[in-house]
């Protein structure tokens, strides 16, 4: 079959009619490239963290807020970006994400200290959520064939995925030829090959197919107050004291900001998320287990770049090079997933990858003291049960709201998963800074500090396999029975 024409490319676009993923190569490239940098950046600098914190005399929580403000601005600015999009158009909005994407990661070079790192960070989280539920959102609109938009939103979450893991083996490798600000400037180049992309292959939006709603700027300033306060009173904790005024104001203020913005949404003219959607237990669970999906997948993610860099004292290269069993399964397990999905529906199958997230993470309480080749094992179990649970929630998700709101749709799904990277990341690097360390020393590891360490992960992978599996648990059962996940 012939491959179409960019003119021809652009005309079917604005109109949504293509037949098949090969018909659309030009926009599924385009968009892939703007959802893989993107994804890639979320983790990119994970695998620098020690070498940052050595060059820049960051500490523990320096380093968790280095991940943690990118996760913050970007996970509470993605339903304000998909509401932006919906109104002034998606391409036009993408655009403007990858060309700030890529100013604000050119200036690296002035970073000296860990808080101008930590602004640029969270500075970057803004164009970055204008990026990803837009490019989720314009695959969809792009077929008019439930089977075909499916296909095309699994090829997302798989780009989207691989991207999030890929990063630290691409810092790694990066890091054994240059600095670390390099990581962070080579997203300029990637961004301008991606807006190329999208303008000569995504076709301009059809008018008729925007909303002219207000925007809910009442209700996008208080998520992010909400999820900013909920991460800064497990740093708070462990600098001032869990029963300091800090901490304590911190967490009254986030259930505060939580409570007004529940409030703000259920009267609000245009309400920025109709919680009415709730009401739907596809969209419920599917969230919820998001969010607890996430917080395994950042919580393992921190916790081995430390483990891998000081326990065994790895070069940043070897470390990135030991995610290769994440990345590999992540791409291996797509028809396991898809089985489970066919055979048993999206709440078994879920339910399965509930107990496999679990059971891995447990498994890794035992592993980590028992070399790479252990941790290894559990890690692929892991990524099976998360590839499932993700995937599967991610397509029940977009397929339970209603036509019009894909955006909303895909921006709630991101959401979830940055609200859970966020509380993750939080979480494990509050456990290793109470129970370890909260200052990480400048050279190899001495035995004593590396049994700590040890001991503090034991800690917190058993609190993430209790906690995640509970709460991921809890959403799936709120799934549709059966119900195929990815149909073909």
């Amino acid at each position: 079959m012939a491959l179409p024409a960019p003119d021809a490319v652009a005309t079917v676009t604005a109109t949504r009619a293509y037949p098949t993923l090969r018909a659309a190569w030009i926009p599924m490239l385009a968009l892939c490239m703007a959802f893989f940098v993107e994804m890639v950046d979320n983790t990119l600098l994970s695998i620098a963290l020690p070498t940052i914190g050595r060059d820049l005399g960051a500490g523990t929580t320096d380093l968790q807020w280095v991940t943690g403000a990118y996760s913050l601005t970007f996970g509470g600015l993605l339903l304000t970006a998909g509401s932006v999009a919906d109104r002034f158009g998606r391409r036009r909005v993408l655009q403007v994400g990858l060309t700030l994407f890529g100013l604000i990661s050119l200036l690296v070079v002035w970073v000296d200290t860990p808080a101008h790192l930590i602004a640029l960070r969270a500075a970057l989280g803004v164009p970055a959520a204008m990026m990803a539920p837009i490019t989720n959102s314009l695959v969809f609109r792009l077929f008019d064939s439930a089977v075909v938009r499916r296909q095309a939103i699994t090829v997302m979450i798989v780009v989207g995925m691989s991207g999030f893991v890929l990063g630290p083996l691409l810092g790694g490798t990066a890091l054994a030829h240059v600095r670390w600000e390099w990581l962070l400037a080579v997203n300029a180049p990637i961004a301008l090959l991606a807006l190329l992309g999208v303008r000569l292959g995504v076709g301009v939006d059809d008018p008729a197919g925007l909303t002219h709603d207000r925007l809910d700027l009442p209700g996008a300033l208080l998520s992010v107050v909400a999820i900013g306060l909920a991460c800064y009173t497990a740093t708070a904790g462990v600098d001032h004291g869990w029963t300091s005024p800090v901490t304590i104001g911190s967490a009254v203020g986030a259930v505060a900001a939580v409570v007004g913005f529940i409030a703000r949404e259920r009267t609000a003219p245009t309400p920025m998320l109709d919680l009415v959607a709730f009401r739907d237990g596809a969209v419920r669970g599917a969230a919820i287990a998001q969010v607890g999906t996430a917080i395994a997948m950042a919580g393992v993610m921190f916790s081995l770049i430390l483990h891998y860099q000081y326990a065994f004292g790895w070069s940043p290269l070897k470390a990135g090079l030991a995610n290769l069993p994440f990345i590999i399964t992540m791409v291996a397990a797509n028809p396991i997933s898809e089985a489970l999905g066919r055979r048993l529906g999206n709440r078994v199958a879920c339910l399965v990858g509930a107990v496999l997230l679990a059971g891995a993470l447990g498994g890794l309480a035992w592993a980590v003291e028992h070399g790479y080749l252990a941790i290894s094992v559990f890690v692929v179990v892991f990524t099976v049960g998360m590839r499932t649970v993700m995937t599967t929630c991610a397509v029940a998700l977009v397929d339970a709201m209603p036509e019009n709101r894909t955006s909303m749709a895909t921006a709630l799904n991101d959401t979830a998963q940055e609200v859970g990277s966020s509380l993750g990341t939080a979480v494990v690097g509050t456990l290793i800074a109470t129970l370890v360390t909260a200052a990480l020393p400048a050279g190899a590891w001495n035995p004593a500090l590396v049994e700590r360490f040890f001991g503090g992960e034991r800690i917190a992978f058993t609190v993430l396999a209790v906690a995640v599996g509970a709460l991921v648990a809890w959403g799936v059962a709120s799934l549709p029975g059966r119900h195929a996940a990815i149909e073909r």
